[in-house]
């Protein structure tokens, strides 16, 4: 079961009910989960968390980047739902500030993870896993989507390429007047330059304020919207109407944390299941050539 999503496209709005598919559900594959931190060789630039198949092959990689000062592990349900269906999720821990002043630090710490994947990535994982670098994709919610656009953008320099990008209610600031630098966001209708496939899945309640004192995680004029209106086709749009900016993440995320942004009234593991099958369905989509899932969408 998946929550009620709204889907839309380029030249129409469909309301997707309550859809019923095998992506919404674990996938077969066993999953490890793995820390990855200065003990390992080659040493990575940032603390990582991998979600792999434990099941020996070659897998695509996808890369999500977390938001805000929160966690990487703060995402492992989402992580482990995507892996099960043959993906190697790779996840870096930015430093936490509470201060805002850019990103420019954290586009160039997730180049340098993407440019540790080929030498570090297989020296960690299961035996007989490989991953396969040709096709990798790179994802990020809040604050991490618009780390995840810049870098796709070119604001960071990588070895690699990516194939595919996927913003999971990405914010570019706190309002239209103040972007977060660099300042992505043109305002102008399929304006982002960038050779690949996008998803972007919204929030309903991420642009609603929790209460007086906090403003909302995800404000008009940055948010979801914003980014999907900037992105050229191939690209795919859905928002989870009844939940919020921090619904995706898992029940033990510190509530001083999840309690700064409007959230909704339904199962938690719902919109995660969600956000990960219709993350799946994308990536089976655009990494595997395997389009059943993704075009059962109206």
């Amino acid at each position: 079961m998946a929550a009620s999503v709204e889907v839309m496209k380029k030249q129409s709005t469909e309301v997707l009910e309550a859809a019923v598919t095998s992506v919404f559900q674990p996938g077969k594959l066993a999953v490890e989960v793995i820390q990855v931190d200065h003990n390992a060789a080659p040493t990575p630039p940032l603390p990582i968390l991998v979600a792999t198949p434990k099941d020996a092959g070659t897998y695509p990689v996808a890369m999500l980047l977390h938001g805000f000062c929160l966690q990487n592990h703060f995402y492992e349900q989402v992580l482990k739902h995507i892996a099960s269906f043959g993906f190697i999720m790779v996840a870096p821990q930015f430093h936490i500030s509470m201060i805002s002043i850019g990103d420019t630090e954290d586009i160039a710490a997730a180049a340098k993870v993407t440019d540790w994947l080929p030498e570090g990535l297989p020296s960690v994982l299961p035996k007989g896993v490989e991953p396969n670098l040709s096709k990798i994709a790179l994802a990020g919610h809040s604050r991490g989507g618009h780390t995840a656009f810049s870098l796709a953008l070119g604001h960071g320099k990588t070895n690699l390429k990516f194939s595919a990008l996927i913003g999971l209610d990405p914010v570019a600031g706190k309002g239209k007047s103040s972007q977060l630098p660099p300042k992505i966001l043109t305002y102008n209708p399929s304006s982002f330059d960038m050779a690949m496939p996008v998803l972007v899945i919204g929030t309903g309640l991420g642009e609603e304020k929790k209460n007086i004192f906090f403003p909302a995680c995800a404000p008009k004029g940055v948010n979801h919207r914003d980014f999907y209106s900037e992105c050229k086709p191939p690209c795919y749009y859905f928002v989870t109407k009844d939940y919020g900016h921090l619904d995706m993440l898992d029940d033990d995320a510190p509530k001083f944390m999840t309690c700064l942004c409007k959230d909704g009234n339904n199962c938690k593991d719902i919109m995660r299941r969600t956000v990960a099958g219709i993350m799946v369905a994308f990536l089976k989509t655009v990494l595997n050539e395997e389009d059943g899932d993704l075009s059962a969408a109206p």
